[in-house]
């Protein structure tokens, strides 16, 4: 029997704000300070941002010819024209120790030439610079994090003209008096208002739901309610498995991340975007089909569309899966909504996403190991009466009519995403 899925609770989301709510937290160069009044960071954002990220495939593994070698590739794939132009640097560019004036020192066998030039090189191929750093006293990796260093660390970023930069949460103490949610969101709000103080526009991504992912949804949600105020998008859970890690683990991780960021629609609006972490498309031990699912459910979802693997030596089936035009459309629809699960059985869901010309996108995903036909209906997916819909298959690109059934045979761990328009006024 179809059952709807039970909807996820929601957080309080202020559309506007004056005022944060602490009134105590760690601040730069003191114990305690008052939170800056809050100005809601601006919208840099409209569009799901796209782009490359090395961490998942190359962990600290990284350097100026990784970086670079990467840009080139999104450039030569064409996957740049496609979208993806914001390329970020993650943890481990750093040396262990900030110079003695407080600022961030690249490494300089990795960087010998800095990140300002790193920089440069990217926006000379029309691309989008974006750094790492982290809210704490030390990055994940143990590196110099930015507590205390806020406003120096947005003012570094913004001489090396970064476009994007992405705060994680590791190694943040919550001073004595504090509840952990008021450490975080003091944090987050200092290097939101010190980035605005740049003049320079650079989009936030804030990690700070990801720490709070099993704290409870009441308190899970409260953060991302905060988090899309002092930033442009969140991570919200865990991150995706890395390249080391087996097929099975790979599939096993994007059916994990997919399954909490799916239930977050209700808390995402158009340039404030939930963010499910790397795709792996490119990756050893996945096949074809959960590499297309991945891609397929992140469109549906609106979440940034950031692959994290070698682009230097991508096969061309990945590259495919990647430069997708149709699912790229989806997922940057101008509605900027979300997906949502309207069926759901055992092993299988059907999505649906309102799309800005009023066709629908729908998502038959088979998270079995068995193949099976997934069905459904326009009116459940919440198409408008009318005389027959045109059904486009967005992988296969074959087009087909329908008097409202949506069904397809889906493979084991495959999903099939199809632009449903609806044709002429239904009879009465």
């Amino acid at each position: 029997m179809t059952t709807r899925i039970r909807k996820t609770r929601q957080a309080v989301v202020a559309a506007t704000s004056a005022l944060l709510l602490l009134a105590t937290g760690l601040a730069d160069g003191s114990a305690q300070a008052t939170v800056p009044t809050a100005t809601t960071y601006p919208d840099l954002a409209p569009t799901p941002p796209m782009g490359w990220n090395n961490w998942s495939y190359y962990g600290c593994d990284v350097d100026e010819n990784v970086i670079l070698g990467n840009a080139r590739a999104l450039v030569s794939t064409g996957l740049s024209a496609k979208g993806y132009d914001t390329v970020v640097t993650d943890d481990c560019w750093m040396a262990k120790q900030r110079d003695r004036s407080g600022n961030l020192v690249p490494d300089p066998v990795k960087f010998p030439n800095g990140m300002a030039y790193i920089g440069e090189q990217l926006h000379a191929r029309g691309l989008k610079f974006g750094i790492y750093e982290d809210a704490g006293t030390l990055t994940c990796a143990r590196f110099p994090g930015s507590l205390n260093h806020f406003q120096t660390d947005a003012d570094q970023f913004a001489r090396w003209k970064a476009d994007y930069v992405k705060l994680d949460g590791c190694n943040l103490p919550v001073p004595a008096g504090q509840t952990k949610e008021q450490a975080y969101r003091t944090a987050y709000s200092q290097m939101s208002q010190a980035m605005l103080k740049t003049g320079r526009p650079m989009v936030y991504l804030v990690s700070a739901p990801a720490y709070f992912q099993h704290d409870g949804d009441a308190v899970w949600h409260r953060v991302i309610g905060w988090s899309a105020e002092v930033g442009n998008l969140w991570r919200e859970g865990g991150d995706i498995a890395m390249e080391r890690y087996s097929g099975a683990s790979k599939w096993s991780s994007i059916k994990h991340n997919y399954g909490y960021n799916v239930q977050l629609a209700d808390l995402q609006r158009k340039g404030r975007w939930n963010d499910p972490d790397f795709l792996l498309a490119g990756d050893s031990g996945l096949g074809q089909d959960e590499i297309q699912s991945q891609m397929l459910l992140y469109a549906k979802m609106a979440a940034p569309l950031i692959s994290s693997t070698d682009l230097t030596k991508i096969s061309p089936a990945a590259l495919a899966v990647l430069g997708n035009t149709d699912v790229i459309a989806v997922d940057q629809d101008q509605l900027g909504l979300q997906g949502k699960i309207v069926q759901q059985h055992t092993g299988a869901d059907v999505l649906s996403k309102p799309l800005a010309n009023c066709d629908r996108a729908v998502a038959l995903f088979n998270s079995s190991d068995e193949a099976r036909t997934i069905s459904t209906t326009a009116a459940e997916v919440g198409l408008p009466a009318a005389a027959s819909y045109l059904l486009k298959d967005l992988v296969g690109k074959q087009v087909r009519q329908s008097t409202g059934v949506i069904s397809a045979n889906v493979r084991p761990h495959a999903t099939v995403l199809l632009r449903v328009h609806p044709r002429g006024a239904k009879a009465t």
